[in-house]
């Protein structure tokens, strides 16, 4: 067995993707990733996805301002693991409720120490880019998640409030030196 590791997505992931993406939408999340879309083209949502011309979250309308993203898949034994979702820079929407970095593991690899390891391995990306302190945002309810930050240095800042258009975060930063 090898060790996990963090890539860009990459065709060679297809098939553990897909069923990742099938056990996200049983769980409600990513349905606006369209399975039968990206089973019929996979090799440009990966290009899309490498390119930047793709975000792994939810669109949001035409006044959020988009930015710069970068997407690496932790993968382990050619089996897609997670997600790791760095922003370069943040809007005045991210600074509220999406952060520089955003990592999701896949329901059926939850528990086992997958999230630690994302967060550990993809920091350096994180500096590499050039982000000194990174800002992650995370639902207050998501203890597993808030387990994850605390455990790889993250300091709470705050919580944002919940509005007509947006849930509650909690706030957390991380240095990434």
């Amino acid at each position: 067995m090898s060790a996990s590791k963090l890539v860009k997505p990459a065709i060679e992931f297809k098939q553990s993707y897909l069923e990742a993406l099938e056990e996200f939408h049983a769980e409600g999340r990513y349905e606006f990733i369209k399975l039968d879309d990206i089973k019929a083209n996979f090799p440009a949502f990966v290009e899309d996805l490498n390119g930047g011309r793709r975000h792994l979250h939810k669109p949001f309308s035409d006044w959020a301002e988009p930015v710069p993203e970068t997407a690496l898949w932790m993968v382990k034994d050619r089996e897609f693991i997670g997600s790791f979702i760095i922003r370069h820079r943040l809007n005045w929407h991210l600074e509220k409720w999406g952060g520089h970095v955003s990592f999701v593991i896949r329901p059926s690899m939850r528990g086992k120490g997958f999230g630690n390891k994302l967060l550990q391995k993809g920091m350096p990306f994180v500096s590499y880019l050039g982000i000194d302190r990174a800002l992650i945002t995370v639902d207050p309810k998501n203890t597993p998640a808030i387990k994850v930050i605390e455990f790889c240095g993250g300091q709470y800042q705050d919580e944002t409030p919940k509005t007509e258009q947006f849930p509650a975060r909690k706030r957390f930063w991380l240095d990434c030196s």
